[in-house]
């Protein structure tokens, strides 16, 4: 099995003109908006950067297999993660096209599965903020969901990304997967 690290992970990136709703929740609510661009995690841990020309033929060969997609984010869900704490997200539409994506990737690298090995499976979500105590969390989604505009973007790629330790430990693409 070949090594995996934190510093490296396979995303959906919204491009960059359709952050502003998204990143103005993750302002107040998401610990991790300094290292992280809005994304939907697909393969996490990753390999090294220095393994990406390695397994870029396998990536592509997946993405091949997946045409380009419209994604639409309109719900805000949540995880529940024990002593009162959760994380809110942004639902993917449609999901069922993600999973799909990330099972292909998963397959050109089997050995990255952390994504798939939740009891529920992967689960498609663009992360926008962690918050603890259940009122806390479900006024908050109310009232964010409330505010929320839906928006929708194309998807064509996937994105390799990858980040230094802290202090610069601040997530850059490496390179983008198109699919199709």
């Amino acid at each position: 099995m070949a090594a995996k690290t934190h510093q490296t992970a396979v995303v959906l990136i919204p491009p960059e003109h359709y952050w502003e709703p998204i990143q103005a929740i993750r302002r107040q609510h998401d610990r991790q908006i300094r290292r992280w661009m809005p994304h939907v995690t697909l393969l996490y841990p990753f390999r090294p950067r220095d393994q990406f020309d390695a397994v870029e033929n396998g990536l592509r060969n997946a993405c091949r297999a997946i045409e380009p997609f419209k994604l639409r984010l309109s719900e805000l869900r949540h995880f529940h993660h024990g002593r009162a704490r959760y994380t809110l997200w942004l639902a993917p539409q449609p999901g069922e096209t993600v999973v799909q994506l990330q099972a292909a990737l998963e397959m050109a690298v089997p050995d990255c599965n952390e994504t798939s090995g939740y009891p529920g499976g992967f689960t498609p979500h663009l992360s926008v903020g962690q918050v603890r105590g259940h009122d806390e969390m479900a006024t908050l989604e109310v009232d964010l969901q409330a505010d929320w505009q839906p928006l929708s973007f194309p998807v064509q790629y996937v994105s390799l990304i990858w980040r230094n330790q802290p202090p610069d430990d601040i997530f850059r693409v490496d390179r983008r997967i198109s699919l199709g």
